[in-house]
């Protein structure tokens, strides 16, 4: 099952991505300003999901990329895949599993393992 992960951008706005059950970004968010602007919008996406569109576009080096459109705003964009088979996939993943997705909340500055000292 995919996950809603939750970060800082380095210019301090938030964002969040959906993984896939192979931990692989499917799709980043716009930047909001606020951790819980991010949280409103994945709950907001889970509850229109049904109704969001997938535009799908091909870069100028042959790439494949998809925009999430929800009630006619677009909410995030897409990895670049080398096909349009795995486009589909991705965008199936999220159909299927984004509703029951956990979200996980990355956006802390703190580090999760302590520092290391080195002794001689």
């Amino acid at each position: 099952m995919g996950t809603f992960v939750i970060s800082k951008r380095f210019s301090g706005d938030y964002k969040f991505e959906f993984t896939s059950r192979k931990g692989k970004t499917i799709f980043t968010s716009n930047s909001y300003e606020l951790r819980f602007e991010c949280e409103n919008e994945i709950e907001h996406l889970k509850a229109s999901l049904e109704n969001s569109t997938f535009m799908k576009f091909k870069t100028s080096s042959g790439k494949y990329f998809f925009k999430l459109i929800v009630e006619e705003k677009e909410l995030a964009v897409s990895r670049k895949y080398s096909t349009l088979l795995m486009l589909e996939k991705g965008i199936t993943e999220i159909r299927k599993y984004a509703v029951k997705s956990e979200t996980l909340d990355f956006s802390s500055n703190d580090f999760v393992f302590p520092d290391i000292e080195f002794q001689e």
